[in-house]
């Protein structure tokens, strides 16, 4: 027995040979390595006293996190035990790769072609723990170009009123893709925290196009009432103060872009103007479609809909269950890897 799983009291903790791994924890643990997958702040966290081991994590993550105040310094992307796989998320995303073909650690995952982003093509290996956030059949986006044109048609159909458009997508990772793919409009602005964003971006080596930050734009007095102009700005709802200045002062009409947009019930929710199901995740068939690409004799699904995603895994003949049943504790007494 090379290899144990278990969900702990901080997050997934793999045991390999004798050497521990956490990965993603919540918090700092007492293991000899902890794997920080990307720099979405629900995949950091600050790094405590008690910490000792190494943490594995990709130069670009490393940057972006510190950027967002969190610092993994020491980070290494080399080890004869382990390999670091793009996982096509956002920039800098890595899952993990133990033990030649032992497990596999998805992280968060996407295996679709988004702009500058490319495809995750995941390796074999015997165990595959996978990300499930869409992991029902419901859950299945449409062609990013379909996507792209019915934004256009919008912004086109606004702009010709007089009436400024704000795409709105999670400020790291979905509002990048969104100043590339919509960045040919002009004037295009981009909330503060977007901006930070797209600058590290930058530096990274992402072209993107050079967008004057809003409050910048706002005190030159460039978005005024009836002048069109597109903003990228954080998804949020119809009631934050944001939505609610945007839509007061300027008379703005928003679309959020999101995988839960697949249905009615999203929008009505938000109260956003138009959702567009836009994902940096699989979706539930591309999930499928990612098992299989590993080709593991056994599966863990975690997040979202994981329960699920393992019924339909086990449907379809897989050895399949959410990792919340693969047992806790730090003793990690787990089915071994076979």
């Amino acid at each position: 027995m090379v290899c144990k799983v278990a969900k702990g009291a901080s997050g997934i903790a793999v045991q390999y040979k004798d050497t521990s791994i956490l990965l993603d924890p919540s918090r700092p643990g007492d293991s000899d390595f902890t794997f920080v997958s990307h720099a979405h702040v629900d995949h950091l966290h600050r790094r405590g006293k008690k910490s000792k081991g190494k943490i594995l994590s990709s130069s670009q993550t490393t940057k972006i996190a510190r950027a967002r105040g969190y610092d993994i310094a020491d980070a290494i992307e080399e080890h004869d035990s382990f390999d670091l796989i793009d996982t096509g998320h956002i920039l800098g995303s890595r899952g993990l790769l133990v033990g030649g073909d032992k497990v596999f650690y998805t992280g968060d995952i996407s295996i679709r072609e988004r702009a500058f982003m490319k495809p995750a093509r995941l390796p074999h290996a015997q165990t595959l723990i996978i990300e499930s956030t869409f992991g029902r059949p419901e859950y299945v986006f449409p062609a990013l170009s379909e996507v792209t044109h019915r934004t256009n048609k919008i912004i086109s159909e606004m702009y010709d009123l007089g009436i400024p458009v704000i795409l709105m997508g999670y400020s790291l990772g979905k509002a990048q893709l969104l100043t590339k793919m919509f960045g040919d409009w002009d004037p295009v602005y981009v909330h503060d925290s977007v901006a930070k964003m797209n600058s590290v971006y930058a530096e990274l080596g992402i072209d993107l196009k050079q967008a004057m930050a809003h409050t910048e734009a706002e005190s030159l007095g460039l978005l005024s009432k009836n002048r069109p102009w597109v903003m990228i700005a954080p998804l949020s709802g119809a009631r934050s103060a944001f939505v609610k200045e945007m839509k007061d002062k300027y008379g703005a009409v928003t679309i959020g872009f999101t995988g839960w947009a697949t249905g009615n019930r999203y929008k009505y929710m938000t109260g956003l103007d138009y959702v567009m199901p836009m994902s940096d995740h699989c979706d539930y068939e591309e999930l499928v479609t990612a098992v299989k690409q590993c080709r593991p004799e056994k599966v863990y699904t975690f997040h979202g809909f994981a329960a699920e995603f393992a019924k339909s895994l086990r449907e379809m003949g897989y050895d399949a269950e959410p990792v919340e049943k693969a047992g806790s504790g730090k003793n990690l007494s787990l089915d071994s890897f076979r």
